[in-house]
């Protein structure tokens, strides 16, 4: 492919409006077995469909770039909720069923007695200014990204970038998080991949990090947004002397409400860490993150009547407590004035075939085996 010059260029970029988003879903554009469709929901959000040879992903290009669906291999990789479309509203709780919703970025958690924000903060469904998709025609991949400026005075003042990498032939995606501090003065930075999966009765979860009660930390605090049942507080107790609890699925485990841990993960010597949910079948739910970049990985697991969800491992910059008990302690990412902080992640479907490889991986960074 060539320019207007005669130039060899390698990528095309389409620029994304809401103009380009009708009642019906109409082609958008084709390269390959990658093909990128726009359609909109009846409550008028829109929404881009990228299919390739394994599947698809329906993405919120101007909604919090969020990843609404993900379906691979004739799976849907996405948590069960009561909300079968997105909603029109900003409100975390009342649009919460994606597959992947970026959060942060001044504050993540549930907000504590001293905070003002909400909770998991502004981004979640953020209206962001532009959305484009980016094809490599050399990689044979597919880039959905968007950029959002978010400022309030005498606080905050930055850009934000989130890209999804998805290739022609994968059910592995690469998200890209980039935030450039327009501020003269520091930005205590907090952000969280929330990816949610849906579990899989009879899987097994497989990660790269010591399965004791000093690396796998149980939330033994209850946030004011959960009403727990009873007997609530007695599994948590028993999850935090012996975590390997949760390492097997199986439907009369009681995470109701939810449970949420903070693990303690080690990497590969290339700087990743790793996490399965190894199905029956022998192929898994993956993620994947470098904790030089997101330190923190929070584990949270919901299974009800109405959501049924596993955010297998959710990288992240800081824990849940909220801003101000974060900031306190220190977990959080600190952006100097005028600089950019980025952070990658990985996620999606492994077959069988790259479960054996990945598994073997995981147990030679933790000894096991």
């Amino acid at each position: 492919m060539t320019d207007l010059a005669g130039t060899a260029v390698n990528t095309v970029t389409v620029h994304l409006s809401e103009a380009l988003f009708g009642e019906r879903e109409r082609e958008l554009a084709q390269y390959g077995a990658i093909t990128a469709s726009t359609f909109r929901y009846d409550n008028g959000i829109a929404a881009l469909r990228i299919a390739n040879a394994r599947g698809e992903i329906v993405v919120l290009p101007f909604k919090g770039q969020q990843i609404w669906r993900a379906r691979f291999d004739g799976r849907d990789l996405t948590m069960k909720s009561m909300f079968d479309t997105p909603r029109q509203t900003s409100n975390y709780l009342e649009n919460y069923g994606a597959f992947l919703i970026h959060c942060g970025m001044s504050a993540i958690g549930a907000p504590g007695p001293r905070d003002d924000h909400p909770l998991h903060g502004e981004v979640p469904n953020m209206t962001f200014d532009t959305a484009y998709l980016r094809f490599d025609t050399d990689a044979g991949t597919v880039t959905i990204g968007g950029v959002v400026r978010y400022g309030k005075a005498f606080a905050i003042d930055y850009r934000l970038r989130t890209e999804v990498t998805l290739g022609a032939d994968a059910a592995v995606m690469d998200v890209a998080v980039t935030l450039d501090n327009l501020m003269s003065a520091e930005i205590a930075l907090m952000y969280l991949g929330h990816i949610n999966f849906r579990p899989v009765d009879g899987a097994k979860l497989v990660y790269s990090a010591p399965y004791t009660p000093e690396a796998i930390r149980v939330r033994e605090a209850i946030p004011s947004h959960i009403t727990p049942k009873p007997g609530y507080p007695e599994f948590l107790a028993a999850l935090a002397k012996e975590p390997e609890l949760h390492h097997d699925i199986k439907p009369d485990l009681a995470f109701d409400p939810e449970v949420v841990f903070d693990v303690a993960m080690q990497t590969d010597p290339e700087g990743w860490a790793h996490a399965l949910q190894r199905h029956p079948d022998g192929t898994a739910d993956y993620v994947s993150h470098r904790p030089d970049q997101l330190p923190r990985a929070i584990r949270w697991i919901c299974r009800t009547g109405d959501q049924d969800a596993l955010g297998l491992l959710l990288p992240s910059t800081s824990g849940t407590e909220g801003r101000a008990t974060e900031q306190a302690a220190g977990r959080y990412a600190a952006v100097p004035a005028h600089s950019t902080w980025r952070a990658n992640y990985r996620m999606g479907l492994l077959t069988a075939i790259e479960v054996e490889a990945m598994t073997v991986r995981i147990d030679a960074i933790c000894g096991r085996g």
